[in-house]
């Protein structure tokens, strides 16, 4: 196949990306475009792909979903036993990509991994409908197992478990906020001259913007 035939043009849905209509605080500027993707009704405007690496530099990459974002950085939850969190426990080093293809856009950050507190992620799981809750109960994610009868067993098990109490969140499951040290918000544009804003955290804790070449 010809992946070539699969070219499209750019838009620019919402006019050219310029430094004087955008905000200074670059999660601002995100929380804009994220509620953009919301009222366009798109699907999974929350999907992200997470990039972390190991010591030796060798990367992976997946689709993880947003569960929430502020002014300290943006949170997701996982096993900390899965590949991502073996990673992330010895090379905190990690990227997000969001990418709205129906509105052109893509914002893309880097930065630190930190583990949300015991706090968070507690009251984050009590949140869960209960059939994710019993899931991570289930499972180990990342591991390999004989067949799909064994996460079906475990899951009528943990049913029989909890069904008269209140399922706890494991100790090996919980959040974690990458806290940003760089922004880019990508609008593409017609004939491939898109707009490119990037910001970068000064000592100072203020954001340096700057245009790049797309």
């Amino acid at each position: 196949m010809n992946a070539d035939k699969l070219r499209r043009e750019y838009r620019a849905h919402s006019g050219h990306l310029l430094e004087q209509n955008v905000s200074l605080n670059p999660f601002e500027q995100f929380e804009k475009w994220f509620a953009d993707a919301i009222a366009a009704k798109l699907d999974l405007p929350d999907a992200m792909t997470l990039a972390t690496a190991t010591p030796q530099a060798v990367p992976s990459a997946r689709m993880v979903v947003l569960r929430g974002f502020d002014a300290k950085g943006f949170c997701f939850y996982t096993d900390y036993g899965s590949q991502k969190g073996k990673e992330l426990a010895e090379n905190p080093n990690a990227a997000l990509v969001f990418y709205w293809r129906e509105l052109d856009r893509q914002v893309r950050s880097t930065g630190i991994i930190e583990k949300m507190t015991s706090e968070e992620s507690d009251a984050y799981f009590a949140s869960r409908p209960v059939e994710s809750q019993l899931a991570v109960q289930t499972e180990r994610q990342s591991l390999v197992i004989s067949g799909r009868e064994h996460l079906t067993e475990g899951f009528q098990q943990a049913e029989q478990t909890y069904a008269a109490e209140a399922i706890p969140r494991p100790p090996h499951w919980g959040g974690y906020r990458l806290v940003p040290n760089l922004f880019e918000f990508w609008q593409g544009c017609p004939s491939r001259l898109h707009d490119r804003l990037s910001y970068t955290l000064q000592p100072d804790g203020t954001w340096k913007m700057t245009r790049l070449s797309p």
